[in-house]
């Protein structure tokens, strides 16, 4: 059977054999229970009712990870059982990487060790998968010490693109504009976290000022046509995260979320995980959940998947 049939038979594993995208994907929160849990002994546990807030998603962090994997060891096991995670859910493009703060936290200041980390895991747990290497930013962490930090990062063709996440009222959008244009020249994807907690107008925003090839999120486009035409007419994709979505309580449920709305208005969407370990979100439940709840049909999910593994 294919993709379709798998879908419309409500079969997860018959989901996750076919292959996927995974474009939004925080592997510190991004691995499988199971590899984590055989490795450590710790059980977990997803959330199970919306939050209300990203403090509520912050605490639920501190009380069931708290510092277990604050060290390279820690750091390097999570890595693992997100590789772990991506191929028991058919993930065949696996797009992630490291805050630039934790090169000296976790690598000892060395890049090669830390594209070293992620290669090597690529290689031994799912060689099949195609690891895209992502450079994280904060939008909490002054412009000044990014800059400093991301003078190990230029110039490495290990990395494959950009993102910039956290508190979208941080700071402007617009003091990250010399950092992507660096970017920009050094060739890199661009990318950043956006209109999840913010507006539609927000979106429009840093989608011109940092030159966006992407948006993390952006459902908050779907406020305003006039954006929604803008981001279908400049081809910008938006890599959505619907459970997080739903858990963050950013949406009422999911059978009204604003992909549908979005993918029908011709905006470049994509399905992804975001953090695994908090919504027991794995890509392959992502597409069921839209299906079983009427979202969009199983037709339009396939050709949302299969547009997630085309490169832009």
């Amino acid at each position: 059977m294919g993709f379709i049939d798998e879908l419309k038979h409500e079969n997860i594993e018959g989901i996750r054999k076919f292959p996927k995208a995974d474009l939004h994907n925080h592997f510190v929160l991004g691995g499988s229970r199971k590899y984590l849990r055989e490795h450590i002994g710790e059980n977990i546990q997803a959330i199970k009712k919306p939050l209300h807030s990203m403090n509520d998603m912050h605490a639920w962090n501190e009380q069931n990870i708290g510092q277990i994997f604050n060290s390279p060891e820690g750091r390097r096991l999570l890595i693992n059982a997100t590789f772990a995670q991506a191929k028991e859910d058919g993930v065949a493009i696996l797009e992630i990487g490291e805050d630039v703060w934790g090169l000296n936290e976790f690598f000892h200041g060395d890049i090669d060790e830390l594209v070293a980390a992620f290669r090597n895991a690529n290689q031994e747990i799912a060689p099949e998968i195609e690891l895209r290497l992502q450079i994280g930013l904060s939008r909490h962490c002054d412009i000044g010490y990014l800059e400093e930090c991301l003078s190990h990062f230029w110039g490495n063709e290990a990395f494959y693109s950009i993102d910039l996440y956290g508190d979208e009222l941080a700071q402007p959008i617009e003091n990250f504009k010399s950092i992507y244009r660096r970017a920009k020249s050094e060739g890199l994807k661009l990318k950043a976290h956006v209109g999840e907690w913010g507006t539609a107008e927000d979106v429009r925003k840093a989608v011109e000022c940092l030159e966006l090839d992407e948006v993390q999120h952006g459902i908050a486009a779907v406020e305003d046509k006039a954006v929604v035409r803008f981001l279908a007419d400049n081809h910008i994709r938006l890599n959505i995260t619907p459970s997080s979505n739903y858990l963050l309580g950013r949406v009422k449920d999911l059978k009204s979320h604003p992909i549908a709305e979005l993918y029908h208005s011709g905006v470049d969407v994509t399905i992804n995980s975001d953090d695994v370990l908090i919504f027991d979100s794995d890509v392959s439940k992502e597409y069921l959940r839209l299906y079983q709840c009427g979202c969009l049909g199983a037709e339009e999910l396939d050709d949302i998947r299969k547009n997630g593994l085309r490169r832009i």
